[in-house]
């Protein structure tokens, strides 16, 4: 795939896509998706990218970790915050942990005035509890890939939140429950990835 990225870019912007965002989930990541957006798109109008720590890896989160990461949001390139939030479904990092990383970003989007893309599997609830209080000195907020039930929608919605759309909504194993769903999301709300 390194040798087609630019092929895979100039498709889209000949298919009118205006602006591309590329998602760090790792310290790591998030330098490589700053370079790609430098080595792919000098002008820097159309590649941009977010970086943060995924909650697969909030146990690896250190003191040098918060630093390197706010260094990284400081970035021209770097338009949000994230991924980062809370995944109670597979729990490869302990949940405790899970929040402490999740609070941190959402301390530096505040600081930063930066939207914030959220991660959130199995934990609408505990989300909910801790955006509530930070979500009125937040710019913006996306919970990403969305794939729990209508409660747990429309709870985001009366946050204001945007909500993300993924591939997941075609997997007829998974995905069906959000046919009924995805027209209660208003569309200047509704982001497709």
């Amino acid at each position: 795939f390194p040798q087609q990225r630019q092929a895979v870019l100039d498709r889209a912007y000949a298919a009118g896509v205006e602006q591309l965002v590329v998602t760090g989930t790792s310290v790591e990541g998030s330098e490589h998706a700053l370079q790609l957006c430098h080595e792919l798109d000098e002008s820097a109008q159309r590649l941009f990218c977010t970086a943060g720590i995924h909650p697969h890896s909030a146990s690896d989160w250190t003191g040098d970790t918060e630093k390197q990461l706010h260094a990284l949001l400081r970035e021209n390139r770097v338009r949000a915050v994230g991924e980062c939030g809370l995944d109670y479904n597979r729990d490869f990092s302990p949940r405790p942990q899970q929040e402490k990383v999740l609070e941190a970003h959402l301390a530096m989007a505040v600081e930063l005035q930066l939207p914030v893309f959220l991660h959130e599997r199995d934990a609408s609830q505990r989300l909910l509890e801790i955006l509530r209080d930070y979500r009125d000195r937040l710019p913006a907020a996306v919970v990403h890939c969305f794939t729990g039930e209508r409660a747990a929608l429309f709870s985001y919605l009366d946050l204001d939140l945007h909500i993300g759309i993924t591939g997941w909504i075609c997997d007829e194993r998974r995905g069906t429950h959000l046919h009924a769903l995805v027209g209660n999301i208003p569309r200047g709300r509704l982001m497709l990835g």
